[in-house]
């Protein structure tokens, strides 16, 4: 069972998703240089909302480089010293596989856990305490060791492998079968694949339905106490952005995400609606206090299909151009398209269609596949899933 969401979103000046050169990023697409947002972008800008649609944040999980500091913080507040349990944490972590720089602290990539695991792994160097403690103190002497009589370099030796023990508690930290993002999105963990999550959500990359050339804004900026006899100004600076109409195209895999979360089917439901609404909502933040490019979707395709799944960017493959109306002609484009796939394919996949338009209505729409608000919608395709 999947739910799909077709969204076109027209933004005004912008520049939401960067490149290395701080230009809106783009794609080729059908010969034309198009807008394009990644899916990288899009999904961030989704689950920070989710906590807004249905979603308490205990439900939510983590991203980060910094447990060992998060950790450290829950002992200290135990009444252990902060210092001394920085570097148990330490140790600790690089006991369950996961090493953390000794200078920074920070892992060497982020990872994705629940809520608790911050808990968990301070819940394991309190109860190893003193054995992670001589662990740091036997470093310590050996790097002074080192430092007064430097050895010849010998071979590396193989990580220890883990214990029972922290195997069971690397199970507790990286559990994220609570966490409703975790099993929205996935997660990969390079050091345990055990951990791996596969993602109930797939994510397009959104593109703009017609072809795109970025621009630049020139700005200056005075300086307020400049005395009146010096003229010019203070700071020169330009910032690319550019306009587009862009096509949104994400779907969500309702087993896998009930696989994910296999204890909570309330949880499963709730994570479906946030997901929902959120994608719906989901604009990302780039130069967005510069540009205030605050919209929302004016056309909604929303499908919930048994079997197979269908991006529609093929609608605009040529590019829409030379139209009084940018959004009625590219939301028209869509649903002929996903007629046209309908009618040659076959829709006995399909368990629900429903349609919103803000503004021109879409024409070869039956009427009760018609939604007039956002809840009728989302409703709508919610119900649809259960029947």
């Amino acid at each position: 069972m999947l739910i799909e969401l077709h969204l076109l979103q027209s933004f005004p000046v912008s520049n939401l998703n960067r490149d290395d050169l701080g230009q809106p990023k783009t794609a080729r697409f059908g010969g034309h240089t198009r807008a394009r947002i990644s899916s990288q972008s899009l999904k961030r800008a989704a689950r920070q909302l989710l906590a807004q649609h249905g979603l308490d944040t205990s439900e939510l999980g983590v991203r980060t480089k910094r447990l060992r500091d998060a950790a450290a913080s829950i002992l200290a507040d135990r009444g252990r010293n902060r210092d001394e349990a920085l570097g148990v944490c330490q140790a600790g972590l690089e006991e369950i596989g996961f090493a953390a720089h000794p200078a920074t602290g920070l892992t060497k990539y982020l990872l994705y856990v629940g809520q608790p695991a911050q808990e968990h792994l301070a819940d394991y160097c309190d109860e190893r305490w003193d054995t992670l403690a001589k662990t740091v103190a036997d470093a310590k002497q050996r790097k002074e060791k080192t430092e007064k009589t430097p050895q010849k370099k010998t071979a590396k030796t193989a990580a220890a492998k883990p214990t029972k023990q922290a195997q069971e508690h690397t199970q507790r930290i990286l559990d994220g079968t609570r966490a409703a993002d975790i099993a929205l999105f996935g997660r990969m963990i390079a050091d345990n694949t055990d951990f791996n999550v596969n993602a109930a959500s797939q994510v397009a990359h959104a593109l703009s339905t017609h072809a795109v050339v970025n621009e630049f804004d020139y700005y200056t900026a005075l300086d307020d106490l400049r005395p009146d006899a010096e003229p010019a100004a203070d700071m020169i600076g330009t910032v690319d952005f550019n306009t587009a109409c862009f096509y949104r195209y994400a779907n969500l895999d309702l087993d896998q995400l009930a696989t994910n979360l296999p204890a909570d089917p309330d949880l499963v439901a709730r994570a479906a609606r946030a997901w929902l609404y959120s994608f719906i909502h989901a604009v990302p933040g780039g130069k967005q206090n510069s540009m205030a490019a605050r919209t929302m979707p004016q056309a909604l395709l929303g499908v919930v299909r048994e079997t197979g799944a269908w991006n529609l960017a093929n609608a605009f493959l040529s590019p829409v151009t030379d139209v009084p109306d940018l959004m009625a002609a590219s939301a028209q484009r869509l649903v002929d398209h996903f007629q046209q796939l309908r009618g040659f394919y076959g829709d006995t996949q399909l368990r629900h269609t429903s349609i919103a338009s803000i503004g021109s209505p879409v024409t070869g729409v039956p009427d009760d596949e018609i939604a007039p608000t956002l809840d009728t919608f989302t409703a709508r395709l919610l119900t649809a899933t259960k029947n």
